[in-house]
């Protein structure tokens, strides 16, 4: 992935508008449904988005979190940079869980992504 242009997030899009896509289908590189985009979290310090929770299961709904850095918007979906596999072995939280703060660095290392060292914690529900 290319760095952004001066100006411009590495996400490409702004967390008010990637809000307001709550509900629509999440989707793989491949265009398999992965699940429905719940809610996104952002970094505490920059408060620009890092990653979004994916609602899935039939009888027992849970959330996984997937990265948005590299997603794209299509007409009814947010298409991510990983396989429905991927994000389904992501660590997960119940729909009405949250995201225990000794967990976060569990869900960066899941994807390779680097959790820093900072102190406090990293991820915040928006």
């Amino acid at each position: 992935m290319t760095a952004a242009p001066a100006g411009y997030s590495a996400t490409m899009f702004p967390v008010e508008n990637l809000r307001d896509w709550t509900g629509l289908d999440i989707i793989d590189t491949d265009s398999k449904k992965i699940g429905t985009l719940e809610a996104v979290y952002v970094d505490t310090l920059s408060d620009e988005p890092l990653f979004v929770t994916v609602q899935f299961g039939l009888l027992t709904r849970h959330l996984a979190f997937v990265p948005v850095v590299g997603a794209t918007v299509t007409p009814r979906a947010v298409r991510v940079q990983y396989t429905k596999d991927q994000v389904r072995d992501a660590p997960q939280i119940p729909t009405d869980g949250e995201l225990a703060a000794a967990d976060e660095p569990k869900v960066f290392a899941h994807y390779h992504l680097d959790y820093g060292t900072r102190p406090e914690r990293r991820l915040a529900r928006r």
